[in-house]
């Protein structure tokens, strides 16, 4: 796969703060690229930068083998954008917000009518094209966002948490519509808090913190970059937390928490971990209920590679 987005050295900086380091990476045509990082990582000055709704003071962004600018209108129609912020005009019907956003592009009569029913079919509208977006549950809004943003049909897609506060139907639908997107040859840049929706949907991974690269790759790839090997949890009504430093000193133990009736273990690399386990606890008496084994999450990396503590 080619490269479509080609980012060299991109350097950004509020006073003397970098909001982006001496940022390099590439975006392979075709191919659903997850950005993600702790708040105040650099994700948004990153996109806003592709988009050329920044200023930087060096570095290079080239989208489709051009240098991007904010009068690269030829580049720009090829670009939909769906920022986590619901925007469409109230006083507009379903129909007529994703007419409006796609006669920005798309001129001829017939062919934007055509566009515009297989946006109100891709995100599921089609038994709302007459209702006013105050009318709406959160997910429809959602699902409209997406629509209007995508009905011109680009080539390249920036999708900023398109899933934040929607029930799981609207979620479901919307990862579908995702995915149909790039199946129909659509590049998607992806940004969410959701690390589940990044496993399904993302053929690459960027981490971000600082305004630099932590990590790249898969979700498998990224996996591999634990400190852990697997996770087991146990179901425990009764658990002496005391017991907690003797299940420390078992072999390939990396962390020990017992919370809510589970006794959660994270191992090191290692094998017949569980069993060593069960003997264990039959050795000190401990009745449990059930036991769950599970390879890290992505979660799990990324929280080991940024850090647990809170950011604004």
């Amino acid at each position: 796969m080619k490269s479509i987005i080609e980012v060299q050295h991109l350097t950004k900086k509020y006073k003397n703060l970098k909001a982006i380091n001496d940022l390099s990476f590439e975006v392979k045509e075709g191919e659903i690229l997850g950005l993600l990082g702790p708040n105040g990582s650099g994700k948004s000055t990153t996109i806003n930068c592709l988009l050329s709704l920044l200023n930087f003071e060096s570095g290079s962004i080239k989208i489709m083998g051009t240098e991007m600018s904010p009068d690269a209108y030829d580049i720009k129609k090829n670009i939909g954008v769906i920022f986590q912020e619901v925007a469409v005009f109230d006083e507009l019907t379903v129909y007529e917000n994703i007419d409006y956003f796609c006669g920005l592009y798309i001129k001829e009569k017939k062919t934007r009518q055509k566009y515009i029913e297989e946006a109100i079919a891709l995100v599921g509208l089609e038994n709302y094209t007459k209702f006013y977006p105050k009318q709406l549950s959160g997910g429809l809004l959602r699902r409209l966002n997406i629509a209007c943003g995508i009905a011109h049909k680009p080539k390249i897609i920036f999708l900023d948490e398109p899933t934040v506060a929607v029930d799981p139907q609207s979620r479901n639908n919307i990862l579908d519509g995702i995915k149909k997107l790039r199946d129909d040859g659509a590049t998607i840049i992806y940004t969410t808090h959701y690390m589940e929706e990044v496993e399904i949907l993302c053929d690459r991974i960027i981490i971000l913190d600082a305004g630099h690269i932590i990590a790249s790759g898969t979700s498998d790839e990224l996996k591999e970059l634990a400190n852990i090997e697997e996770k087991v949890s146990v179901e425990i009504y009764d658990f002496d937390i005391t017991n907690i430093e003797k299940v420390k000193k078992i072999k390939n133990v990396e962390s020990v928490i017992y919370n809510n009736h589970l006794l959660i273990i994270a191992y090191k690399k290692g094998k017949n971990n569980v069993v060593e386990l069960i003997e264990h606890l039959k050795k000190e008496k401990i009745n449990y209920n059930k036991i769950f084994v599970e390879r890290p999450t992505l979660n799990d990396v990324f929280l080991e590679l940024t850090g647990k503590e809170l950011r604004d």
